[in-house]
């Protein structure tokens, strides 16, 4: 199955979740279930809808980071210029976030409002040829329209977590002992955690796509793949302590990942997997 088609399904999932913790909502707080659904699809619309125009300003914000131009980093600068011209898309803003911590993201609603961005540890790395390929895979995350993609999901998944509080706190003189309630009792258990894993997978899902397009943009990927081996040696290192956790998807390697999570419950692939991957797209020549 593609990795759009995959992703289309899996936030036609999230969707369902969404709906069907709204109608859990309905029940408990004694309303029709239909004013329940529409409640819960207006509380997503309205947090995608801020999301959507604002999501770039907060995580930037969140992270300090500083839009740079030309003149202060030309070198960063003439490195995202050439990959966006063999990307076909708009040269994003660049930005640098003074961390340590070596990593790079990106954010913005579309190719047009876009920024990449690299911490000051990554800068300092990384050669020249990596942070190419690092760039290179943030620039495939922005023609993808990863973030947005990423930022729904999200979105979604709070809603379901807003009305799951608002369902355990809601009050009604109707039974909850018949058949309704227990179902109702199941969706608030079980929802909200079938909609973190669906979360999670599309957001893992994205990363693998990020690499191959990466690969095909600055066409280095045994470049991309030294570079993860660094960045998440130094993430296992020296994990980063600032930030919010949340936010640990958009970055090219879980930052947060000193961390002990399973593969079932992270934001990224193994990387061991993706360096795998990577040099196996190096050995077949293509890129």
């Amino acid at each position: 199955m593609g990795g759009t088609l995959r992703t289309g399904l899996l936030m036609a999932v999230l969707t369902g979740l969404l709906l069907a913790i709204g109608g859990a909502a309905g029940y408990f707080a004694g309303v029709p279930i239909s004013y329940a659904l529409a409640f819960s699809l207006l509380i997503a619309i309205l947090m995608n809808f801020v999301m959507y125009f604002y999501a770039d300003r907060w995580v930037l914000k969140l992270y300090r980071a500083k839009l740079v131009s030309e003149n202060e980093e030309p070198k960063l600068h003439a490195i995202v210029g050439r990959l966006a011209n063999n990307a076909k898309i708009p040269k994003p803003k660049v930005a640098i976030v003074p961390m340590d911590a070596p990593n790079a993201f990106a954010t913005g609603r579309s190719p047009s409002h876009s920024v990449v961005a690299a911490t000051t540890g990554a800068l300092k790395l990384l050669d020249d040829d990596e942070l190419e390929g690092v760039l290179g895979h943030e620039l495939a995350h922005v023609k993808n329209r990863d973030m947005l993609i990423n930022t729904l999901a999200a979105m979604i998944g709070a809603a379901i977590t807003y009305v799951t509080y608002f369902s355990l706190f809601a009050r009604s003189g109707r039974d909850r002992d018949d058949g309704a309630g227990i179902v109702a009792i199941l969706a608030i258990i079980i929802v909200p955690f079938a909609a973190m894993l669906v979360r999670l997978s599309i957001s893992r899902g994205r990363e693998y796509g990020a690499d191959e397009g990466g690969a095909s943009i600055s066409h280095k990927p045994r470049s991309l793949a030294n570079a993860l081996r660094k960045l998440e040696k130094a993430a296992r290192i020296n994990p980063l302590r600032q930030g919010n956790p949340s936010t640990s998807h958009m970055f090219i390697v879980n930052p947060f990942s000193g961390v002990k999570i399973t593969g079932l419950f992270s934001t990224h692939p193994p990387s061991k997997e993706r360096i795998k991957r990577l040099e196996e797209m190096a050995q077949s020549g293509k890129f």
